[in-house]
């Protein structure tokens, strides 16, 4: 007989998406997987399929892309330190998403040099503007 803290042999793909901390709830990890954004060998699965230890799985949230493999299963959603083990992300994959973090630092956030309204000024510039047309 098996002890109750011993790890699963298997376990949805939803659930180790929501342990690991890919996704804040497990409704949120079924819609990814149903939407196609998680990979499992590189095929899409459904938020049922059973995951094991060994597993390769591609997560794309947004523009970031995690190419991991499940290193161990785990029933509980734990802090992110401990979460971290449950998987081990290739050396490419932790590359290209560091190069994308530091590109997206770089760009000039939308809209932060000016808050609210329009000033006078720009409001005759708007206004001018879309007379012309």
């Amino acid at each position: 007989m098996a002890a109750a803290d011993s790890q699963p042999a298997t376990m949805r793909i939803d659930k180790w998406l929501w342990a690991a901390r890919f996704h804040r709830t497990r409704a949120l990890a079924a819609q990814a997987v149903a939407a196609g954004r998680v990979r499992l060998a590189g095929r899409a699965v459904k938020a049922a399929h059973l995951v094991r230890c060994g597993d390769e799985i591609e997560v794309t949230i947004g523009d970031l892309k995690w190419e991991i493999t499940v290193s161990a299963l785990e029933q509980h959603r734990r802090p992110a330190d401990e979460a971290r083990q449950l998987y081990e992300e290739s050396p490419a994959s932790s590359e290209r998403r560091a190069a994308q973090l530091a590109a997206r630092r770089l760009l000039p956030v939308p809209s932060s040099e000016r808050s609210g309204r329009p000033t006078k000024k720009e409001g005759r510039l708007i206004r001018r503007f879309t007379d012309q047309q």
